[in-house]
């Protein structure tokens, strides 16, 4: 550890004991955080079911052509091998159900079992990583027309439910050979580009179809489900089946997780507030961690004031073990891997400034009705000298500081992903 870096370090802990914030305590908790980490960055959603599979339909869409992505599950793991390597902490890793090591085999959707995911099990295990999962309904001629659990068709209906049971039967698997429940969540892009007469019948549609597929019941111990809202996508700007209210009222009533995804509510909506209101009533609830620009939902998080509040919320009232952070955000316009690295460093940061607050002199100001006092110590603590602390805890986790990740991203750019044409 630099001299400087240390000095710096000292300094900064003495001004926070100072204001009341015990610093190594903070670290302590902050270490405990274990974010997952989407695969589907590493290869523009493009999954591994055939050799040239590609992103289409459902919604969703990658945009750019940046050289490097990974073409394989072992570039994929090579690449994600270098993202964990430059971001502190005990990370878990999310698969889409398009992950598989099918090898040249056609295996359709609802045809899929845990052992096209042996291979992926011996590497998180080899790496030291747990493993998420998630049922992937997109992509795939069956969802063309915009629906699935929701489609008025049974026999499609009938597909996508075998799919999504042997989804959640991989993920109760990973769960078995991990020893820690791996989280299954659910969306789906079913919804309509216009004005619908009927909204009704499928939304009755996916209640009965999530219904059935819930039947089959794990421990605990195997899978944590949860389900997951979208105000809109393309082709469904006008209606989307599984809004937030419906998938709040099915996850409350059925023992089921929330997702909350910030890129899935209106740009002028605070996400991070529903956190305290949905923990009041369910135990735990799933947050992806993204970034909305306009009608795309999926940027790189940055360390803005919505990723602030969202960590500040789960920080202020103890939710760690009640809140499970994912990341879900896609950009093939700039080098992926270096993505990946910006956005989970740039979480994990949110997560450090909240630990640092000096919540009891805030907490107590609010409790005199100091309104004053509240606004200034909390606008004041945005200048803390929270970097110190940021470059400490990543020396103690043997990963670059800041300004010397991106050198080592440039570096495998110019040795790995720049030789993958």
């Amino acid at each position: 550890m630099s001299i400087r870096l240390e000095e710096n370090y000292k300094a900064a802990k003495e001004f926070y004991n100072s204001i009341g914030v015990d610093v190594d305590e903070a670290l302590k908790r902050l270490k405990d955080f274990s974010i997952s980490v989407q695969c589907w960055q590493g290869d523009d959603v493009g999954g591994f079911e055939t050799p040239d599979s590609v992103l289409s339909g459902g919604g969703i869409q990658v945009t750019g052509n940046y050289p490097g992505k990974a073409r394989s599950i072992k570039e994929l793991q090579t690449d994600m091998e270098k993202v964990f390597s430059l971001i502190p902490g005990k990370h878990r890793y999310n698969l889409h159900a398009i992950y598989g090591d099918f090898a040249g085999e056609k295996v359709d959707r609802d045809e899929i079992e845990p052992k096209y995911f042996e291979g992926w099990i011996e590497w998180a295990k080899e790496k030291d990583l747990k493993l998420d999962f998630n049922a992937t309904l997109f992509s795939h001629p069956k969802a063309d027309n915009g629906f699935t659990l929701s489609s008025s068709d049974k026999e499609i209906r009938d597909f996508w439910i075998e799919h999504v049971k042997r989804a959640r039967e991989i993920a109760a698997y990973f769960g078995r050979e991990q020893n820690s429940p791996s989280v299954h969540n659910l969306w789906i892009p079913d919804g309509l580009k216009d004005i619908p007469f009927d909204r009704w019948s499928p939304r009755e549609r996916l209640k009965e179809s999530l219904d059935e597929i819930f039947k089959d019941e794990y421990s605990k111990g195997e899978i944590k489900d949860a389900v997951e809202s979208k105000l809109f996508g393309i082709g469904s700007e006008s209606y989307v089946v599984g809004s937030h209210e419906f998938y709040l009222g099915y996850a409350l009533t059925r023992n089921k997780m929330v997702c909350l995804d910030m890129g899935h509510f209106h740009l002028t909506e605070n996400v991070a507030d529903k956190i305290s209101s949905i923990l009041q009533f369910a135990d735990e609830v799933l947050f992806h961690i993204s970034r909305a620009v306009r009608w795309d939902s999926d940027h790189i998080p940055i360390l803005n004031d919505e990723l602030r509040e969202v960590a500040a919320q789960i920080v202020r009232y103890n939710l760690d073990k009640r809140t499970n952070i994912a990341l879900d955000f896609f950009d093939a316009t700039l080098n992926r891997v270096g993505a990946y690295v910006l956005g989970i460093r740039s979480t994990i940061k949110s997560l450090l400034i909240a630990l640092l607050e000096p919540a009891e002199k805030i907490k107590d100001a609010e409790n005199r009705e100091d309104y004053l006092s509240r606004l200034a110590l909390m606008e004041e603590s945005k200048f803390h000298p929270v970097g110190a602390v940021w470059d400490y805890y990543c020396q103690m986790n043997n990963v670059p500081t800041e300004g010397e990740w991106l050198k080592e991203v440039v570096d495998y750019e110019e040795n790995v992903l720049s030789k993958r044409i």
